[in-house]
């Protein structure tokens, strides 16, 4: 990004060299994110308060090889496949300590690559310290590189929720797209929970009952209704992941949940949901959850490594980011669009 509320530019920048204790990964892919629209609309004033200041290359969702060590490093060789955590923290406060960077007291998980910092569309990405490095082993990184957001931010969210989703249970997705299309694999993998998936696009729809959900439902006036014949005795359902976070859906969220139930909003589209007596059941937890733990990547890994989560990715080449920018702005994305640097 090189202008405030403008599209990305494709520019040319020098190689970076590390310094000590820094890593040089190669690229193999970095995933696009709706965050990363937010940030190309933000004004000037917006930027400045979250503490991110142009120029700086976008791209939170990376993996890649290592390609050279600073001075100090020994943890990973020239080589080694490996995904990027992306909220860099102080590595210091108590949030850091136990891996929880996204709620650094420092940086408020901001600053990382793509945030601030310069992230993975690029051909080479330059990592601040080893351990925001987390081993693939036999992974694609192609594959990968989504999943340390998309895959991780619906996992801590799902995580949080847990208690709520043993047997008899409804979780209900809204937004299937590319951190909702997780959401439900993630979902099927470590909840007995049943699983609803709602979305306005048919096709996502179709792709969410093919990835696992128990039922889909359109999006619209009527989906809260939907929603709750497909609980236990129509009382609603226990938890409602809400990916896309408008208005509207907050709005379905909560004429969708039960008594004691969850709303998660993931979803960043500036929705807001009134929250008083008589507009949501009796009991009823919102959470705001952000990102994800170092160590819940370990784990979102493990699980695309037993083949229990996959990332439906559809490549791009560097010069192809600006167009697959619009589709994503426009809602024509069914998984994530990944940019290869060799596509």
């Amino acid at each position: 990004m090189t202008r405030h509320q403008s599209a990305p530019e494709l520019v040319e920048v020098p190689d970076p060299v590390p310094g000590p204790g820094q890593v040089r990964l190669r690229v193999a892919a970095a995933g696009a994110c709706h965050s990363d629209l937010h940030l190309m609309e933000w004004p000037a004033e917006q930027m400045v308060g979250q503490g991110l200041r142009l120029p700086f290359t976008l791209g939170h969702e990376s993996a890649g090889w290592v390609d050279a060590v600073g001075a100090g490093v020994s943890a990973v060789r020239v080589g080694d496949a490996c995904a990027v955590y992306g909220p860099w923290g102080c590595g210091h406060c108590r949030a850091c300590a136990r891996g929880a960077e996204q709620y650094c007291e420092v940086t408020h998980g901001m600053g990382g690559p793509g945030l601030g910092g310069d992230g993975g569309m690029a051909e080479y990405l330059l990592v601040d310290d080893v351990r925001h490095l987390v081993p693939l082993g036999d992974l694609d990184p192609v594959a990968a590189a989504p999943l340390t957001d998309a895959g991780l931010t619906p996992y801590h969210a799902i995580r949080k929720a847990l208690p709520l989703l043993g047997p008899g249970s409804t979780a209900v997705v809204i937004g299937a797209g590319g951190l909702g299309h997780l959401g439900i694999q993630i979902l099927r993998a470590i909840t007995s929970a049943r699983v609803v998936a709602v979305d306005v696009a048919p096709g996502k729809l179709v792709q969410a009952l093919a990835l696992g959900a128990h039922a889909a439902v359109p999006a619209g006036e009527d989906a809260a209704a939907a929603i709750r014949a497909q609980t236990v005795g129509g009382l609603g359902a226990q938890a409602v992941f809400d990916m896309v976070g408008s208005a509207a859906t907050m709005a379905t969220a909560a004429a969708a949940v039960g008594a004691e139930g969850r709303i998660t909003v993931v979803g960043l589209a500036g929705g807001a949901l009134p929250f008083r007596f008589g507009t949501v059941p009796f009991d009823v937890d919102v959470s705001l959850p952000y990102w994800g733990t170092r160590g819940e990547l370990f784990e979102v890994l493990d699980l695309a490594r037993a083949g229990l989560i996959r990332a439906h990715v559809e490549t791009v080449p560097l010069a192809g980011m600006p167009a697959a920018y619009d589709r994503l702005r426009a809602g024509d994305v069914s998984g994530r669009i990944v940019m290869v640097p060799s596509a």
